[in-house]
């Protein structure tokens, strides 16, 4: 995870360490710990994270600094449509 990434974006939102832990089920706390990289922040934690802040994975993992999301995957759609059924 990149170290500052994930504060930047959560600053750019107007929210707080609390906020952001509780939209992922955690604790302040817990949170803190993932955005200064004491702790490793599971994946699901950074999808949700992806779609929240409408950006990448790749973006929050400082693998990019494009902000801007993918287009979603039709294997994504497909799935979604056999979990409804």
């Amino acid at each position: 995870m990149s170290i500052g990434r994930l504060r930047e974006i959560r600053l750019d939102k107007g929210m707080s360490q609390k906020e952001v832990a509780k939209l992922l089920h955690t604790t302040q706390q817990q949170y803190s710990k993932y955005e200064i990289g004491i702790q490793i922040l599971p994946i699901e934690k950074i999808v949700i994270l992806a779609d929240y802040y409408n950006t990448s994975i790749d973006y929050l993992l400082g693998r990019t600094d494009e902000r801007k999301p993918y287009p979603k995957s039709i294997l994504l759609e497909n799935e979604k449509i056999l979990v409804q059924q």
